[in-house]
């Protein structure tokens, strides 16, 4: 059976976000993380049981590779998506279009647009939901525009501009126009023509307005045929609906119910989002904690060795507690550790150290695991080697716990090793969720579900 909507994802915490919201509007939806190596390696199908999915979304880590990379990597997963019958393409980034004047949003929306013979597509990063919207072109969260948001001081892509026709202009040779909300505002019929207008004066690249969740409804409406859509996950909400007009889609009504979780809860933060240390000062009051620098990293293993050895401690005591160990800091710390380090090194030490004490404390009894930030996440799931993720219930918006087949190690005190035991984890972006999110999500998920509590 064909699927209806292949996602591709920059990163893996947007993915997440994706799949969940593609799962509350009823798409039975599949997480893989990469190109499944058989589409590489043949050209053909997939070992995974796609009988029962509308939705595959794959998760990439693409978000401040080299352009070149992104590309081939998108476009790998397009064919893959393609082999699975995809009726719509959906490539999704951050709600806050974090790039640089180089990409990598233009440069893979151009190449996925060729791939597919089309000529134009949309791109909607508004999530009104989660205070991201899109007025006159200029992105804003909450009531600050993106360049006055925090998001000015992103360690890897600073955004110091709102205006998203401009920056998407200098990450496309081709033509960007604006569908205001004017024209929003009087329907779908009206959206489609100013698209068909666009179009026909060669403008490939049409930023959407978008304020709330029916500005989304007639977007999905006027979008629906389109082969490619490009956004934030909020339009991923409202394109089930159509789907279902058109009869693409049944109505499914099963919840994502998710298997008991197993095993020690622990928090790992890379992300330096002005919400992420707003959460790990609300976790701190009441929970162990280990802050990573590094500049520590950097000069010796002994660090780590620390860190490593806070984390046992939690794991040993009677009745383990979840624990954090962060590397979120102010934008003044992180300026230095680059001034010091460098950009680059700084922010590998940082993942690398994250990605070795999640694969290494997994092994030794860690079963509920949330990360904070998304090239936290791509380090910490590549790391555990995993493939594919069920999508269980939302613990905010954008923000669901998913589950996996437990890479259990040959450590002795591993508690996890029998082959149904799973790993609960949740991957967030750095701006989601509330300032007891860390709190609240084992909380979440320790709360056995009903299927209208996961729908």
């Amino acid at each position: 059976m064909a699927i209806v909507l292949g996602g591709i994802a920059d990163d893996f915490t947007g993915a997440t976000d994706l799949a969940n919201n593609l799962v509350r509007a009823g798409m039975r939806t599949v997480q893989v993380i990469g190109v499944p190596q058989d589409a590489l390696q043949e050209g053909t199908g997939s070992g995974l049981d796609l009988s029962e999915v509308d939705a595959v979304v794959i998760a990439l880590k693409s978000r401040s590779c080299p352009v070149d990379q992104a590309i081939s990597e998108s476009l790998a997963a397009l064919e893959w998506l393609k082999a699975q019958g995809a009726r719509q393409l959906f490539f999704k980034y951050c709600s806050t279009f974090d790039s640089t004047p180089e990409g990598n949003i233009g440069p893979v929306a151009d190449a996925l647009l060729e791939a597919l013979d089309s000529t134009q597509t949309a791109f909607v990063p508004a999530f009104p939901i989660n205070g991201r919207s899109v007025y006159q072109g200029h992105l804003f969260v909450g009531d600050r525009l993106l360049n006055d948001s925090g998001m000015q001081h992103h360690p890897l892509n600073p955004m110091t501009d709102a205006d998203i026709v401009r920056v998407l202009s200098r990450q496309t040779p081709h033509g960007v126009g604006l569908l205001n909300h004017a024209t929003l505002s009087e329907g779908a019929q009206a959206a489609g023509e100013r698209l068909a207008t666009l179009k026909a004066q060669g403008v490939r690249h049409v930023v959407c307005d978008s304020l709330d969740e029916r500005d989304l409804e007639v977007l999905a409406e006027a979008l629906v045929e389109h082969a490619l859509v490009t956004g934030g996950s909020g339009l991923a909400q409202a394109l089930p609906a159509q789907y279902r007009r058109k009869g693409w889609l049944a109505q499914i009504d099963d919840a994502a119910v998710l298997s008991p979780a197993q095993g020690a809860a622990m928090v790992l933060s890379g992300s330096c989002s002005r919400m992420t240390l707003k959460q790990v000062a609300h976790f701190t009051q009441q929970h162990a904690a280990f802050a990573l620098d590094p500049v520590k990293l950097n000069a010796s293993d002994a660090h780590f060795e620390a860190a490593l050895d806070f984390a046992r401690e939690q794991l040993a005591a009677a009745a383990p507690r979840p624990f954090l160990i962060y590397a979120s800091a102010e934008p003044e710390s992180v300026k230095a550790a680059q001034v010091s380090l460098g950009v680059k090194q700084a922010g590998e030490l940082i993942e690398c150290a994250l990605a070795s004490l999640a694969s290494t404390l997994v092994a030794e009894g860690v079963g509920r695991l949330l990360v904070a930030g998304g090239e936290t996440s791509g380090a910490v799931v590549s790391a555990l080697d995993i493939r594919e993720l069920r999508i269980g219930g939302q613990i905010d918006p954008g923000v669901p716990w998913t589950q996996a087949p437990h890479p259990a190690g040959p450590h002795p005190a591993a508690s996890l090793s029998s082959p149904d035991a799973v790993l609960s984890l949740a991957l967030k972006s750095g701006n989601f969720g509330g300032e007891d999110f860390f709190t609240r999500a084992f909380e979440t998920l320790d709360i056995p579900q009903s299927s209208e509590e996961t729908a």
